[in-house]
C-alpha cells in the first residue's frame, strides 16, 4: 500500500496536475478571503470556504479523473490485478494520495486565521473548526470521484461524471426546493429512478429478462402504494435530494458548531465509495 501511496502522490507533483490544483484553490480561497476578511472586515474564514464549493466540483475531477481510468486506458492495472496485494490496499494506497493531496490545501491555508489575528480578534475554534469541515469534504469528494474512476478507461468521462456528480450534490438543497412537492411528481420521480436503475441493471447484467422483472415489480408496488395512499409520497422527494446536500451538514460549522455527526457523516460517504471501488476492482481481478 505504501508503495502504491508513494507513486501516486508523487504522480501529482512531478506532473502539473498536483500543482494546478493547490494553485487553482488557493487563488479561489484568496479571492473570497479578500472579499468577505479584508473588505467586509470579518475574521471567519469559514464564509470563504461556503463559498468555493462550486469552484471545488471542478477542482476534484482534475485529480481523481486519471487515478484509476488511465490505468486502465494503459492496461497497467493489469499490474495491480495480478500483484500479491490485496485490492483493500490498492484502493487505500490510492485514497490517501488523494486526501493527502487535499491535507496538503488545508495546511496551507491554516494559516489565514492567524494572519487575520493581527488585524482582529478570532475564533480559532471556529475557524479551524471550518477548515477541519472543509477537509472532510474534501474526502468525501475524492472517494466519490476514486470511484468514478475506477468505471471507466476514458478520463474525459470520469472528470465529467465526476463534476455532475460533485455539482449536484452542491446544489441539492436548490434542486429539492424546486421540485413540486404533490405526491403525483414524486410517482413520476421514482418511476424515472427505477426506469434508470433498470437500464444499469441491465448494463451490468446483460439480461435483459432480469432488468424488465425487476422494474416491473417494483413500479406495481409503487403505483399500489400511490394510489392507495398517496399522501404517503408528498413531499418526500424534497426531502429525498437535500438528503444528498453533502455542503449542508458543512454549512453548520458557520454557526460554529462541530457536531460528532460531521465526521461520522462524511467518513461514511468515504467509505461507502471506497467500498464501492473495491468491489469493482474484485470484480475485474476475479472475472
Amino acid at each position: 500500500m505504501l508503495a502504491i501511496y508513494k507513486k501516486e502522490l508523487r504522480a501529482y507533483f512531478n506532473s502539473i496536475v498536483g500543482w494546478l490544483f493547490l494553485a487553482f484553490f488557493l487563488v479561489f480561497v484568496g479571492i473570497y478571503v479578500y472579499l468577505y476578511n479584508f473588505l467586509k472586515g470579518l475574521t471567519f474564514i469559514g464564509y470563504a470556504l461556503s463559498s468555493i464549493s462550486l469552484v471545488f466540483a471542478l477542482l476534484v475531477p482534475m485529480v481523481t479523473m486519471r487515478i484509476m481510468a488511465e490505468e486502465k486506458r494503459q492496461k497497467t492495472d493489469q499490474l495491480l490485478l495480478t500483484a500479491p496485494i490485496s485490492i483493500w490496499k490498492i484502493v487505500l494506497g490510492k485514497y490517501l494520495a488523494l486526501v493527502t493531496l487535499a491535507g496538503i490545501a488545508m495546511v496551507l491555508i491554516s494559516v489565514y486565521p492567524l494572519i487575520f489575528s493581527m488585524f482582529g480578534m478570532v475564533n480559532f475554534g471556529m475557524s479551524y473548526a471550518a477548515i477541519l469541515g472543509f477537509f472532510l469534504v474534501s474526502c468525501a469528494y475524492m472517494a466519490i470521484g476514486l470511484f468514478i474512476s475506477s468505471l471507466t478507461d476514458s478520463q474525459a468521462f470520469a472528470a465529467v461524471m465526476t463534476f455532475i456528480v460533485v455539482l449536484l450534490t452542491c446544489l441539492a438543497d436548490g434542486i429539492a426546493n424546486l421540485i413540486p412537492k404533490t405526491a403525483k411528481a414524486a410517482w413520476v420521480t421514482y418511476t424515472v429512478v427505477l426506469a434508470l436503475l433498470a437500464v444499469w441493471l441491465w448494463r451490468a447484467m446483460k439480461n435483459t429478462t432480469v432488468a424488465l422483472i425487476v422494474f416491473s415489480v417494483c413500479e406495481v408496488i409503487l403505483t399500489v402504494l400511490y394510489l392507495t395512499n398517496g399522501a404517503m409520497f408528498e413531499g418526500t422527494v424534497s426531502k429525498v435530494f437535500g438528503a444528498f446536500s453533502i455542503l449542508a451538514v458543512f454549512d453548520k460549522t458557520l454557526t460554529g458548531v462541530l457536531e460528532l455527526r460531521l465526521p461520522v457523516y462524511y467518513i461514511s460517504i468515504a467509505f461507502v465509495f471506497c467500498y464501492l471501488t473495491y468491489q469493482n476492482i474484485r470484480k475485474r481481478r476475479y472475472s
